[in-house]
C-alpha cells in the first residue's frame, strides 16, 4: 500500500468501502499511482464546445477510442467522458483504465441566461459501463444552482450505495463579472460548497489574484494571494483544509511554457493535481503524451520549471 495515498484515504473514513476502494484504484493507477497525486484526462468539451473547436486542432480525437488510448499511454490516473463516448470505449477499457462518467453537460448553442447542465446519464449506466466514479458539474452563481444542488444531492446517495465516489466540477457563472468566475473569492467559495455538497475530488479552475464581492475584499487583505501558489493554497484550506482532493482545470489551450507555469504553481500550493484536457489531446499525439508526463513528473516533484 501506498503510504500517501492511505494518509488521503484516511479522510473519508465515514465513506463505504466500496467508495474508498475506487478512489484508491484511481489514486493507484498510472505512472504517477501512488504518489497521492492525480492527472485526469477529461474529454466532454465535444459536448460542450463543438465538435470543430474540440477536435479540429488534431482530427484523431473524432474517434472516441483515441482519448482512452491515450490516457492509457500517457498513464493517468483516471478518463472522464459523456455517456456516448464512455459507451463507445468501455468494453474494451472498463477494469483497465479508471473511467469517470460526466453525468450532466451543457452546450453552447443556445448561451442561457440561467446556466444549468441537463442530466444525460445516470449512477446505473456508470455501473453498467464498468466506471470508477461519476462526474457532475454545479454552477455556483446561476439562478438555477439549487436545482443542480438537489440532484448531485440524490446522485450522491445513490452511487455511494452503488460504491462510486463523486468528481464534482465547480464552476461560477450567473450573475457575477465574468473576472469575478475565476476571481479567489470566488473559487475558494465554489471548492467549499462542492466539499459541502459531498464531493469526493473537487475540481476548480485556477484562481486569479481578482476578488469579485466588496464584502471578502477586507479578508482577503490578510489572506497572501498574489501569487497563484498563494492561492492554489488558500483553495486547498477551503477544501476542508485539504481534506478533500482538489484538482485544477487546465484550461483554454495554450503554449507548453505557460501551462507549465501554472502546474508548477499548483504543485507549489500543495494541489493534488490537475485535470488536463485540450492541451493535451488537441496536440499531436507524441506531444500530447510528452506534456503529460511533464505535468505528472512536476506533481510528483520530478521536474520543475
Amino acid at each position: 500500500m501506498s503510504e500517501a495515498v492511505e494518509k488521503i484515504l484516511a479522510n473519508y473514513a465515514g465513506e463505504p468501502p466500496a467508495v474508498i476502494g475506487n478512489l484508491r484504484r484511481m489514486l493507484n493507477y498510472g505512472r504517477i499511482g501512488g504518489s497521492g497525486k492525480l492527472v485526469i484526462l477529461p474529454v466532454d468539451q465535444g459536448f460542450e464546445h463543438g465538435p470543430a473547436r474540440t477536435y479540429g486542432p488534431n482530427a484523431a480525437g473524432y474517434d472516441p477510442r483515441y482519448h482512452a488510448s491515450l490516457a492509457v499511454e500517457a498513464g493517468c490516473n483516471a478518463y472522464a467522458a459523456p455517456l456516448g463516448f464512455m459507451e463507445a470505449i468501455a468494453h474494451e477499457y472498463a477494469g483497465e483504465l479508471p473511467l469517470i462518467l460526466k453525468v450532466n453537460n451543457s452546450d453552447s448553442l443556445g448561451g442561457p441566461d440561467q446556466p444549468c447542465s441537463a442530466l444525460t446519464s445516470s449512477v446505473k449506466d456508470a455501473v453498467r459501463l464498468g466506471c470508477s466514479a461519476i462526474g457532475f458539474t454545479i454552477y455556483p452563481g446561476s439562478e438555477l444552482r439549487n436545482r443542480m444542488y438537489r440532484q448531485i444531492r440524490d446522485l450522491i446517495r445513490e452511487a455511494r450505495e452503488a460504491g462510486l465516489p463523486t468528481v464534482m466540477w465547480a464552476y461560477a457563472r450567473g450573475k457575477m463579472s465574468k473576472q469575478g468566475e475565476t476571481g479567489i473569492d470566488v473559487i475558494a467559495y465554489c471548492a467549499q460548497i462542492a466539499c459541502q455538497l459531498g464531493a469526493h475530488i473537487v475540481k476548480v479552475k485556477p484562481p486569479t489574484e481578482f476578488v469579485e464581492y466588496d464584502v471578502s475584499k477586507p479578508l482577503y487583505e490578510k489572506i497572501p494571494h498574489a501569487t497563484l501558489a498563494e492561492r492554489i493554497e488558500h483553495v486547498v484550506q477551503s477544501a476542508f483544509d485539504g481534506k478533500r482532493v482538489v484538482i485544477f482545470s487546465g484550461g483554454a489551450a495554450k503554449d507548453t511554457a505557460s501551462v507549465l507555469a501554472d502546474i508548477q504553481a499548483i504543485h507549489d500550493g500543495g494541489g493534488f493535481g490537475s485535470i488536463v484536457g485540450r492541451n493535451a489531446f488537441q496536440r499531436p499525439r507524441a506531444e500530447g503524451i510528452e506534456l503529460l508526463h511533464a505535468i505528472q513528473d512536476i506533481h510528483t516533484g520530478k521536474k520543475t520549471v
